[in-house]
């Protein structure tokens, strides 16, 4: 298990140690307490995933095409 805060993670990253944790809780193999320990760092790790999903669709969102279907720009988003 990495050391690195989750909140500093990459998507990738986060996705990579969200998919350890869940391989070590259904395997079964891990003390009830380091059980509940990993499934606290999986829903931070699900949480950074989905937060930084959310990031890219506004982004993408947020690109505006001109006629020939081609990104002309970016309009600004809200909090970014």
């Amino acid at each position: 298990m990495s050391d690195k805060l989750v909140e500093e993670m990459s998507f990738e990253e986060a996705m990579s140690a969200l998919e350890a944790v869940v391989g070590q809780l259904e395997r079964g193999d891990v003390p009830l307490d380091q059980s509940i320990t990993l499934y606290e760092r999986g829903a931070a790790l699900k949480k950074r995933c989905e937060a930084k999903l959310k990031e890219a669709e506004e982004k993408v969102a947020a690109i505006t095409l001109g006629e020939g279907g081609e990104p002309t720009g970016t309009t600004p988003v809200e909090g970014l």
